[in-house]
């Protein structure tokens, strides 16, 4: 069983990923800004209160961790700045995972970052672009990071996501010429991470999931 850091632990896939962890027998180190009060009530994981983009936090929280999920999401009325919390903060936990010796990374993106904007259709475009351009540009930014780096990676792209429970049943697309957008819920997409923690043949692959 691995140690795992799941950052952005108090959000929707963070959170699920959490639990779904636990429930597969790892240990779980959750990180978030409140961490402590998000998990207070559990006596089964670690919690460290950090902020993702401040780099003495995040070496800190990568003590002793096998494996990092990068779950980070930014609220509803971010949407409409200037985002760059993405590229921020995973420039500072690769430099930190190469320095630390810790290989594997399983990070959280979405459909429409890097290639696989190219699946949007024309329908779809210009409402993705007006409410999430500029959320997935730095997406754009925070997968080049992880693709330059000498990790152990995964990105993980879900299509629009619903809190579901967890069904078991969900498509994972590797080829680019399937990708398309579909729903999901956020439990599956826990499933598939906690599945890819110990899944050798994940490592490099940028698949799309939906229902």
């Amino acid at each position: 069983m691995a140690h795992v850091l799941v950052m952005g632990a108090s959000g929707g896939i963070g959170g699920q990923t959490v639990s779904t962890a636990l429930l597969a027998g790892h240990q779980v180190r959750a990180f978030s800004r409140s961490a402590d009060i998000a998990f207070s009530g559990s006596d089964t994981i670690e919690t460290f209160k950090g902020d993702a983009t401040n780099s003495e936090d995040v070496d800190a929280a990568l003590d002793g961790v096998d494996v990092v999920v990068q779950a980070l999401g930014v609220a509803t009325s971010d949407l409409f700045k200037t985002v760059d919390l993405f590229s921020k903060s995973t420039r500072l936990l690769v430099d930190a995972m190469q320095k630390r010796g810790v290989r594997r990374l399983i990070c959280v993106t979405g459909f429409g970052a890097g290639d696989s904007r190219d699946a949007i259709g024309l329908i779809q475009a210009v409402p993705f672009r007006l409410l999430l351009g500029r959320a997935y540009d730095d997406k754009d930014v925070q997968e080049r990071l992880i693709k330059q780096s000498e990790l152990d990676w995964t990105i993980v792209r879900p299509g629009i996501l619903t809190n579901a429970p967890r069904s078991g049943r969900y498509r994972v697309l590797h080829k680019p010429s399937e990708w398309r957008n579909g729903v999901i819920g956020r439990a599956d997409v826990a499933d598939f991470i906690v599945q890819a923690i110990d899944d050798p043949s994940t490592i490099g692959k940028e698949p799309v999931l939906i229902w």
